[in-house]
């Protein structure tokens, strides 16, 4: 038997709802923060918008997942089902990138918290100037805290895509299998 409950007090369909939604949260503050403020931490232009994009697109997938879910959808799940492996290479290549650059970075994170903030000249040469201002919080924890949360915190958001996809495939395996029976009130609860 399987587990259909791994890490959650809540049945399979609404633990898989409830942990699409903490993935789409979490991926919207994330790609949000790295739209904004990105060019503070890494330097070559359209690098934070990839990574933002990214994270956006892991979100998108999981509002579709979430969907699915809730509507009981066998069609949506084996879409979700085919999306969710290439969503995680990309992330995984994206962390990868990211961490790299982060640590490639660390000097002139360092010469940004050194100037109050300000952007690194480079980049103000180049355009990459916005009106927002460096969060000073990310200047009391130091470069190497920041490097450290950011691996932390990508390798937290990969083991979650990971998990979401286990959990849509468990339910599209469920729907699979159960879709001859009918459920409570002969509406066919399993039916998709």
């Amino acid at each position: 038997m399987w587990c259909d409950n791994c890490l959650l007090v809540l049945p399979l369909r609404g633990g898989a709802i409830a942990w699409a939604v903490f993935i789409t949260l979490y991926s919207i503050a994330g790609g949000v923060f790295l739209l904004i403020d990105g060019q503070y931490l890494f330097f070559v232009y359209p690098e934070w918008f990839i990574y933002g994009g990214i994270g956006l697109g892991v979100a998108a997938v999981a509002v579709i997942n979430m969907f699915a879910l809730s509507n009981r959808s066998y069609i949506w799940t084996r879409v979700c089902k085919f999306l969710w492996p290439f969503i995680i290479v990309i992330a995984s290549i994206r962390a990868i990138l990211m961490i790299v650059e982060l640590n490639r970075g660390k000097d002139k994170i360092t010469w940004e918290c050194n100037n109050g903030g300000q952007l690194w000249s480079e980049s103000v040469a180049s355009g990459y100037e916005t009106t927002a201002a460096f969060p000073s919080t990310f200047c009391s924890a130091g470069a190497s805290s920041i490097s450290t949360v950011f691996i932390v915190s990508l390798l937290i958001d990969l083991a979650c895509q990971m998990y979401m996809f286990f959990l849509n495939w468990r339910f599209s395996k469920r729907l699979e299998h159960y879709s001859n029976m009918k459920g409570p009130f002969m509406g066919g609860y399993y039916n998709a």
